[in-house]
């Protein structure tokens, strides 16, 4: 019998002309069954640190006052076997030449999220995409990713790819956890240093992943997935 999952996807410093080298697009993702409890078990860890329960959880929002309560959501995500990440990381964005390849940076941006789902999808299996919405402009390549996606898969019927849909951060707490994901992976590759608990949180991922995080992973890794990517010469 076939499972359903559910993919938060979401991504840091994607903008062509932000003056940051590096980029990182993520997606956690759990089945579908999975979803409420995980959610819940987010809230209490909230509960325990005295955040509200709606309370968003980011990266830019890691401070010494409540780097226990991030440090406990980092161990919760490795202890919990039903969610898995996967991250794929670009770490220079000036290499990029779109003219050579005949592309826009939104085309190269969404091919690069057909790298980052291609390796989590599953032909047996079925999926809900959710990503991080951007702009106003982005359903139909949204859609266009759908067709990609389930072309590469043999799936011309769209069986396996329930929907992809954007949605806000704010609506969806695994999401929120992708974001923090992602948010260390990039500092990281930026080698920013400024913040003690934004740089304690990083060790305890590397730790916990048993990963340095400049690498790419095994490509079937469940877990921690890791792609770094570069660009054709």
């Amino acid at each position: 019998m076939n499972s359903t999952y559910n993919i938060y996807c979401d991504e840091s410093c994607h903008l062509e002309n932000d003056h940051i080298n590096v980029m990182a697009l993520g997606a956690a993702w759990c089945k579908l069954n999975d979803t409420e409890e995980i959610t819940h078990a987010i809230k209490a860890i909230k509960s325990k640190h005295n955040l509200a329960s709606s309370f968003e959880i980011k990266w830019t929002k890691i401070s010494p006052a409540k780097a226990d309560f991030y440090f406990d959501l980092i161990n919760y995500f490795f202890d919990e076997e039903k969610l898995h990440f996967r991250s794929v990381i670009i770490p220079n964005k000036c290499k990029l030449d779109h003219v050579k390849f005949s592309q826009s940076h939104d085309d190269w941006y969404y091919k690069m999220y057909f790298l980052l789902l291609k390796e989590i999808l599953d032909p047996e299996e079925k999926y809900n995409i959710y990503i991080d919405i951007k702009d106003t402009r982005g359903y139909t390549k949204v859609e266009k990713l759908r067709e990609v996606l389930s072309n590469d898969a043999y799936d011309f019927d769209q069986n396996i790819i329930n929907k992809i849909q954007q949605i806000r951060s704010h609506e969806a707490t695994i999401m929120q956890l992708t974001d923090l994901l992602i948010g260390a992976i990039t500092y990281f590759h930026r080698k920013l240093s400024t913040s003690k608990p934004k740089n304690e949180l990083i060790k305890l991922i590397q730790t916990r992943s048993g990963h340095n995080l400049l690498r790419s992973t095994l490509p079937k890794e469940n877990k921690f997935n890791l792609f770094v990517w570069s660009p054709k010469e």
